[in-house]
């Protein structure tokens, strides 16, 4: 099923542009920026201690956008990323940000063997699908047997949604119990997001820099302001504690 125009203006247009003006700021700014909605450094850190993630460990990422979070344990644990993400922009965004192998590749039928990775994860990816025990099962697929599935679902805490994104669909704590189970995923370790440390100050700065260059050079463009007022939303949800952020570590039983 094809994106919506929303999605494609969030996650492939705005993502080209990311790109586009880290070459402006510097190699400095690429993290920060490509890890805009995927996890803070403390969200990052506590997934890979969980999921047991060191040197040499062969890691998916399905839906990677950019390729923030992965080039980050890339760099901080040597662990040996490979990415994949359905909007083509954002994997050539990715090639030109980071030197990780990135496929285009639906996260639902991803372009891999079974058992192909030691672990893998999917971040801030499971509100945007429909069919989400599709998506669960086939990350499961990938992994080797027993091995980590690393998550950051946007959860819902309230049984409707006065204003929902475009696009996304996010799952109460029930609704992703239900999910996990009809996938054979078990529950490991979980934590809240807004449980986590603060993200630092100059990872802050260097995201909303880029955020600037961005409005500067497409502040006009209708993909602009169709991908400011989706972050928009959902950051007034997270504000008012009717969404938030919950990391997993899940695993098929052993």
């Amino acid at each position: 099923m094809p994106p919506d125009d929303a999605m494609v203006d969030e996650f492939d247009t705005y993502a080209r542009w990311t790109a586009d003006a880290v070459a402006e700021l510097g190699d400095d700014h690429a993290l920060p920026a490509a890890c805009r909605g995927s996890g803070s450094p403390a969200a990052l850190d506590w997934l890979a201690g969980r999921m047991g993630l060191r040197r040499g460990t062969r890691l998916l990422d399905s839906g990677a956008g950019v390729g923030g979070p992965a080039e980050h344990v890339a760099r901080g644990l040597g662990v040996v990323p490979v990415l994949a993400e359905p909007m083509e922009g954002a994997c050539r965004a990715a090639a030109r940000l980071f030197d990780n192998p990135v496929v285009v590749g639906d996260g639902a039928a991803l372009p891999f063997p079974d058992g192909a990775f030691d672990a893998v994860w999917s971040l801030g990816v499971l509100c945007t699908v429909d069919d989400k025990v599709a998506l669960l099962a086939e990350l499961a697929r990938v992994v080797v047997p027993g091995g980590p599935v690393g998550l950051l679902v946007f959860e819902r805490r309230v049984e409707h949604l006065a204003d929902q994104p475009e696009g996304n669909s996010f799952p109460t704590s029930a609704e992703l119990a239900a999910h996990l189970e009809r996938a054979g995923l078990v529950v490991r370790d979980e934590t809240w997001v807004e449980d986590l440390p603060a993200t630092p100050r100059d990872w802050t700065r260097a995201v909303e820099e880029v955020e600037r260059v961005i409005a500067r050079d497409h502040g006009d463009d209708e993909g602009f302001r169709v991908a400011q007022r989706q972050s928009d939303q959902v950051g007034h949800l997270m504000g008012d504690g009717l969404v938030a952020g919950r990391l997993l570590v899940v695993t098929t039983p052993v």
